[in-house]
């Protein structure tokens, strides 16, 4: 069995690379071919998981944040070859979803756990999203998480020790001049009209550094997309948003909307900042959300298998 060992250096707060060949040792002996590259951006994990698609490789294991792990599945998804995720990030939302322990200082033999973990586990099929053409494994963020993130990202290693304070002092900066969008949302012959201050599509349960649980329903793979619509337009309605989502006060606020699709048009008064994955994702008036059922073949702990509605 052959794979890519893809690592992001800048991921983290803790230097990678010398513990990427440790990782690389486990799934030798588990009976890989393994053979290591970094990335130097976003377009080159995509690239390189792109072309060992098409080398037909089996896998492809991406050591990195969420982003990384975002940006490797929008180069695999379509194909035969697996993502492998070695969670290596700051705040590593999808790892936390799938049981899977962190990389950082405190707990340095976290990739080799993983890997061993990884190295003989099952292959799922999992839903891919689209928003505007341009894949998402976890969310888009559309709005106040947009303009974060587009401010916040790259950060500086020094900056990701106190990432959830940085995140949450810009995430203010930002709601408080930030006056929110009127958007009409339309699908499966649904229509919805409001003024919002953030919509998110995600495909998994955690949000916001994974403080909060913000669709405990959502699975890996049912074929839809779950759609959040915030409304409000000053910066005390941002934070009641905020700290609703971390208590779970959303799920029964009158002034937060969900629904689930496979595939949504929304279209905004005003552009609206993306993110896709914690990665800025630029601006748009039209935006259209699609899922792709079963798009990327993923590699699951045994402990991750609750979030699949298959093994349910």
């Amino acid at each position: 069995m052959r794979c890519l060992l893809l690592y992001n250096p800048a991921a983290g707060r803790l230097m990678v690379r010398p513990f990427v060949y440790r990782a690389a040792r486990i799934l030798r002996a588990a009976g890989w071919s393994v053979r290591i590259a970094l990335t130097r951006s976003g377009e080159h994990a995509q690239a390189l998981a792109r072309q060992a698609a098409a080398m037909g490789w089996e896998a492809v294991f991406a050591v990195g944040g969420d982003g990384t792990a975002g940006q490797v599945a929008a180069g695999l998804y379509g194909s035969r070859t697996a993502l492998g995720i070695l969670p290596a990030g700051t705040t590593n939302v999808l790892a936390q979803e799938l049981g899977l322990s962190s990389f950082d200082w405190y707990r340095p033999g976290a990739l080799e756990e993983n890997a061993a973990q990884l190295a003989r586990a099952e292959v799922f099929p999992v839903d891919v999203g689209l928003c505007n053409g341009r894949a998402f494994l976890l969310w888009a963020g559309l709005g106040l998480d947009g303009l974060t993130i587009r401010n916040l990202e790259p950060r500086s290693r020094p900056a990701k020790y106190m990432a959830v304070p940085h995140f949450f002092i810009e995430a203010v900066t930002q709601a408080a001049g930030w006056s929110g969008a009127e958007v009409t949302v339309r699908a499966d012959g649904f229509s919805w009209n409001g003024h919002v201050v953030q919509l998110v599509a995600t495909n998994i349960r955690r949000y916001l550094g994974g403080l909060a649980h913000l669709s405990p329903g959502a699975r890996l793979d049912d074929g839809k997309v779950d759609l959040w619509m915030l409304s409000g337009n000053n910066l005390a309605d941002s934070l009641r948003h905020a700290f609703g989502m971390i208590g779970g006060w959303h799920l029964t606020a009158s002034d937060a909307y969900h629904f689930s699709s496979s595939r949504l048009v929304i279209e905004s008064d005003v552009a609206l900042a993306m993110q896709l994955d914690g990665e800025p994702a630029g601006e748009a008036r039209h935006i259209e959300i699609e899922t792709m059922p079963g798009a990327l073949r993923l590699i699951l702990p045994e402990k991750a298998r609750p979030m699949l509605k298959q093994t349910e």
